[in-house]
């Protein structure tokens, strides 16, 4: 397991990581999720020792992670896919990578096939595209069949296909009992891959549960409804614990009643309906109303 206790991380006056403190437990995927400044990459960089806390404390199985004698056999690491001797092949790139750890040979050829890099693994990887070079950084954490895995971004630059790739790949490793740390901006593609998440926000934990959790606290679910007499069936449904919200004309958002209960309504008073859609709440929108007063970069409206 992963287990933050306190960890603060201060450069001069400004605090990044504030107190953090969360156990990302093995067999199981789990989301680190924040907006852009709130801490995620320093908080895996104290991690794996990149940088130093200034208070608090972080360990991968009760040990600090430069105490480990054999790191990449232990922690499996992506954070900056750019990382790499741009003049080597793909494959010499992971020959010099296993060379330091002892790693046999045929462990490079075993991780190349495994992400897909047979056809380039004698190109340079400073030719790479975006997504070649996120399946080389891949390739390279699991080079020594770590037991823990923490990737930053991993489907950036990916094709769908990639993407798909990647989160199977991901609850397959979780599967076998990794601990494994994952971070993404893509809300959908979170929600199809983790189990848990933690999300940061101003370097402080803002949740730390299960998808099905966070969407419950941060959600409701409405109806969408459209009809002709759309304010007829306002009228008709309003109560207490009905809210209504006019998108457009003849087009409702209903929160509090049942599309089941709407529909009862409508055709209880002679109104057509035209549309009637149940939705959700998404990972997408727990996290935008859980994290709305943490975005340090906000957008004021649209570019005209």
């Amino acid at each position: 397991m992963i287990v933050a206790e306190g960890l603060t991380k201060r450069y001069g006056d400004k605090t990044a990581v504030d107190g953090v403190s969360f156990t990302v437990q093995s067999g199981k995927v789990t989301g680190f999720l924040g907006p852009n400044g709130a801490g995620k990459s320093t908080t895996m960089r104290m991690i794996v020792g990149l940088d130093r806390p200034s208070s608090g404390s972080v360990t991968i199985d009760g040990r600090d992670y430069r105490s480990l004698r054999s790191p990449l056999t232990e922690v499996g690491i992506l954070l900056d896919a750019k990382a790499v001797h741009t003049g080597r092949s793909a494959r010499n790139h992971l020959r010099a990578m296993a060379a330091t750890h002892g790693i046999p040979r045929a462990r490079v050829d075993e991780v190349i096939e495994i992400t897909g890099l047979s056809s380039v693994a004698r190109k340079r990887a400073g030719k790479f595209s975006l997504g070649m070079g996120q399946r080389l950084g891949i390739a390279a954490a699991l080079l020594g069949d770590p037991q823990t895995l923490i990737l930053d971004e991993p489907v950036n630059g990916l094709d769908p296909e990639g993407v798909r790739w990647v989160r199977e790949f991901v609850r397959g490793q979780a599967a076998q009992g990794r601990t494994v740390l994952l971070s993404s901006h893509l809300m959908s593609e979170m929600a199809l891959t983790a189990d848990h998440v933690i999300v940061l926000g101003r370097g402080r934990v803002l949740a730390d549960a299960t998808i099905d959790e966070l969407v419950r606290a941060w959600t409701s679910n409405t109806v969408s409804v459209r009809s002709p007499r759309a304010d007829d069936l306002a009228r008709a449904l309003a109560g207490p614990d009905v809210a209504v919200t006019s998108v457009e004309p003849g087009v409702l958002q209903i929160a509090g009643a049942s599309a089941a209960l709407i529909g009862d309504t409508a055709a209880a008073h002679g109104i057509a309906l035209h549309e009637l859609t149940p939705r959700a709440g998404s990972l997408e929108d727990a996290y935008l109303a859980l994290t709305e007063g943490s975005v340090e970069y906000q957008t004021k409206g649209a570019v005209r």
